[in-house]
């Protein structure tokens, strides 16, 4: 069963696994018995960019995006779209490149620059329209504006990490893009989540980490890493009557088909 992951969000850049990351990918992609069939990396900026590409290169279930998050929009150059498009050029020639993103909107800190970051965000998934690439969303606090423009730039993509309503999850899907759940729905009083879940029709839901956080029962507080998703699709499958087989082979198929995987 666990050889049927798609993790379609993952960090293994973050610091966290700067002392096994590599024996670690190894041993959840490559080794004998490996238990994850693919990943997906989740770039934040330039620098996550160039090791999502790097690894891609490395790793052939391994596969990238590019993009700037929205909460490090201050510290964004000023000529970030041409960094882009470099990056495009990069990632492209691996073959590997799926989407771009982590981008979106995050009002959740003080002192946020709301005005950067929408135009951050739609420069980019302007961006992901021309180049025929899905974007994958992060949202936090920031709904209705982040709605806004996904309903009417209409791009092809995830809302990443769901917290929202069932409401919420339902207008998305209704764009007709994807919802993305990682540990946290398999926390103990995560209703609101589940909710959302179980609003969500199985074609149109994928499994993540958003590695190394969100680590799910009974690993919760731990480092997360891509063998987890085992264990939310185990909760995914009893708030959607399935199996949990058939969870981890219905995420796996939607992740391939949003980003075009054969």
């Amino acid at each position: 069963m666990a050889g049927l992951i798609f993790d379609s969000h993952c960090h293994y850049d973050d610091n966290a696994f700067d002392e096994d990351r590599y024996e670690l990918l190894n041993k959840l992609l490559v080794d004998e018995g490996h238990v994850v069939d693919k990943m997906l990396h989740a770039a934040v900026d330039e620098k996550s960019s160039l090791f999502g590409i790097k690894t891609a290169e490395r790793y052939g279930n391994y596969y990238t995006s590019i993009g700037f998050h929205p909460e490090y929009a201050d510290d964004v150059p000023d000529n970030y779209m041409e960094i882009l498009k470099t990056l495009y050029e990069k990632a492209s020639a691996t073959g590997k490149l799926r989407a771009v993103g982590e981008i979106g909107l995050d009002h959740h800190y003080e002192g946020y620059n709301a005005d950067k970051q929408k135009t951050l965000f739609i420069d980019q998934v302007k961006f992901a329209n021309e180049k025929g690439l899905p974007v994958i969303i992060h949202c936090r606090d920031a709904t209705e504006e982040c709605m806004g423009v996904l309903s009417e730039l209409r791009p092809a993509g995830v809302m990443h990490c769901f917290s929202g309503s069932a409401e919420t999850a339902e207008e998305v899907v209704g764009l007709g893009m994807y919802i993305g759940f990682t540990g946290a729905l398999a926390f103990k009083n995560n209703k609101k989540a589940k909710r959302a879940c179980e609003a969500v029709p199985l074609e149109r839901l994928l499994l993540e980490t958003d590695c190394p956080y969100m680590a799910p029962p009974p690993y919760r507080g731990e480092r997360s890493d891509s063998s987890m998703i085992a264990e939310t699709a185990k909760v995914m499958a009893e708030i959607k009557g399935v199996s949990a087989e058939e969870v981890l082979r219905a995420t796996n198929e939607n992740a391939c088909r949003l980003f075009g995987i054969s």
